[in-house]
């Protein structure tokens, strides 16, 4: 339809720079320049040369998305962008770079939330979400359990990682092993091969008495670290496709059932899981499996769409334009912290007029 709002995404909470093209639900552009190689002979994401790496990026990145999607920026109706969380100095590059297109453009400005905007996405695969929505987010800096009645307003935590993030905990279980950074698609690619109930890897709070919906992996970590260290001091070889397949296992075991139990719970009767780790195979495949037995609807989307990218922010916006929510000021800055019960940053006050003030500007030479 042609009225459905026409939103330009960008997304820099970490080592992706993501600019991403909606009309309404339906992906026109997903442009996306990463710099993971970069950081991989650190081990993991540096800040600064993320934020570097960002600014080198943007302008490029945007221009591809708008020739993908065959649209103009002046065809935008709207500029969303992550305002976090995230690392505090890539969020102000990509911040900076959407209020610059915003205001010279003459458009309006949506700063929004990271976790909502990996929940939207899926409004790109599978159509509207329901309301509320139960969503299973996992990622390398987050693992959470939220309730979403409404996107754009109301997106409420029931979970979280009390410690490491399931991705985190791939990283440093590949790490030990030696498998390089990032570890989640090698630990995924060997445990095809391996063994998931070789040893017996302990599976966090998950003991009668523990949070319901909290999870935590760093007790997991930490068993597997030592176990291979036990394995090497012996002068043994290390089992690495079943040390793989059994940590895989552990980790994704303590994910979907303490996410059905949610639904259950809340009466939901579908469940959206989204984040990086959200490509893993194996979560995926028994997620499917636990929802299928419990009578629950899955909807996951595809792998791209799991990792950080302009799309999912591109969606939420767009739902924000959509549903006539308030644009963010001209003083939104980034926050690194910024709590998922903020799905979007709105301004203070009414900024329509300045908006109208900006486009005469616009129109004159502030963009050609």
């Amino acid at each position: 339809m042609a009225d459905e709002p026409l939103v330009l995404g960008i997304e820099t909470s970490c080592d992706e720079t993501g600019v991403g093209i909606v009309r309404g639900t339906t992906l026109l552009a997903d442009a996306v320049a990463s710099s993971v190689d970069t950081h991989a002979r650190f081990g993991g994401v540096v800040p600064e040369i993320a934020s570097r790496a960002h600014l080198e990026a943007m302008v490029p990145t945007i221009e591809r998305a708008l020739a993908e999607a065959g649209v103009s920026a002046r065809d935008l109706d709207g500029i969303a962008v992550t305002a976090g969380p995230g690392l505090a100095g890539a969020l102000v590059v990509g911040v900076s770079a959407a209020k610059a297109y915003a205001y010279a453009l003459g458009k309006p400005l949506y700063g929004v939330n990271h976790l909502a905007s990996h929940i939207c996405v899926d409004q790109l695969e599978h159509g509207p979400l329901p309301e509320p929505t139960m969503a299973l987010l996992v990622s390398g800096g987050h693992s959470s359990l939220l309730l979403a009645p409404d996107i754009t307003a109301d997106v409420r935590p029931l979970g979280a990682t009390i410690d490491d993030a399931a991705g985190e905990a791939f990283d440093k279980i590949a790490r030990v092993l030696d498998l390089g950074f990032p570890g989640g698609p090698v630990i995924d690619r060997l445990a095809r091969e391996g063994d998931p109930e070789a040893i017996a890897f302990p599976r966090g709070l998950s003991g009668a008495r523990d949070p319901a919906y909290d999870f935590s992996f760093s007790g997991l970590k930490t068993a597997v670290a030592r176990w291979i260290e036990a394995k090497r001091a012996a002068g043994e070889e290390v089992p690495v496709r079943d040390v793989a397949a059994s940590f895989q296992e552990a980790v994704v075991d303590v994910l979907t059932r303490k996410a059905v139990r949610a639904c259950r719970d809340e009466g939901v009767d579908h469940l959206m899981v989204g984040g990086g780790v959200a490509a893993n195979s194996r979560l995926r495949a028994l997620a499917e499996e636990r929802c299928e037995r419990a009578g629950i609807r899955l909807r996951v989307p595809r792998p791209k769409l799991c990792t950080d990218n302009g799309a999912m922010v591109a969606a939420l916006g767009a739902e924000m334009v959509a549903r006539n929510r308030p644009a963010s000021d001209w003083e939104l800055s980034a926050d690194s912290s910024l709590p998922v019960t903020d799905p979007h940053v709105p301004g203070a006050h009414d900024h329509s007029h300045d908006h109208d003030h900006v486009h005469e500007i616009s129109k004159e030479n502030l963009y050609s």
